[in-house]
């Protein structure tokens, strides 16, 4: 319903900001990672997520499209509401997201606030499962009549990508001309900046 807000960011604490649209302002739950990327008395936009319950209607802002995104599918998985989710992407990036989830890596995610082993474990169990057919031995998309090589630690970028909700064919052209020696945090982030989320 609201897809952004943009304005002054007149206030902010830990777990929340307001930003005066219109002289209006917006209160938008948030996250540490997306509070250390706006400031006070400057414009910020922030990409929202209204949560409408049957006693509130809550409005949550992310300085990234892809920390939105990875929100959405945190939210997605069972026993993980909003307020759990903020917890998680306080503690790690979307990046280290899709890393956890990829890699297995239940202490990780059990960083985070309130994220248990057990919840930790569905977590990964859950969002893997979105990733059931997708072979990383069979990663190649083809550019300029050449297939690129699955080589280094592209196939590991790609599946983390996934987990984060783009497909093979959105993120090859862009890994493709990345080196493929750098690590698969480093290729994820790269490719995100590229792709100008």
């Amino acid at each position: 319903m609201i897809y952004s807000v943009r304005g002054t960011l007149i206030h902010m604490e830990p777990g929340f900001a307001v930003v005066e649209c219109s002289g209006v302002g917006m209160r938008c739950q948030t996250t540490s990672n997306t509070q250390r990327n706006i400031k006070l008395n400057s414009e910020v936009t922030l990409y929202t997520h209204l949560n409408v319950r049957e006693d509130a209607m809550e409005l949550f802002g992310f300085y990234s499209q892809t920390e939105l995104s990875t929100f959405r599918i945190l939210i997605g998985v069972t026993g993980v509401g909003p307020k759990m989710a903020l917890s998680i992407l306080s503690e790690l990036s979307s990046e280290q997201v899709a890393m956890a989830v990829a890699s297995s890596d239940v202490k990780s995610l059990t960083r985070a606030s309130g994220v248990g082993p057990k919840l930790a474990q569905r977590i990964i169990l859950e969002l893997k499962d979105k990733l059931k057919g997708f072979a990383s031995s069979e990663i190649s998309v083809e550019s300029a009549g050449s297939v690129i090589a699955d080589t280094g630690n592209i196939p590991k970028a790609v599946a983390a990508l996934a987990v984060l909700g783009y497909s093979s064919a959105d993120v090859m052209p862009v890994l493709s001309t990345l080196d493929p020696t750098l690590t698969v945090e480093q290729l994820i982030a790269q490719t995100l900046r590229r792709m100008g989320r």
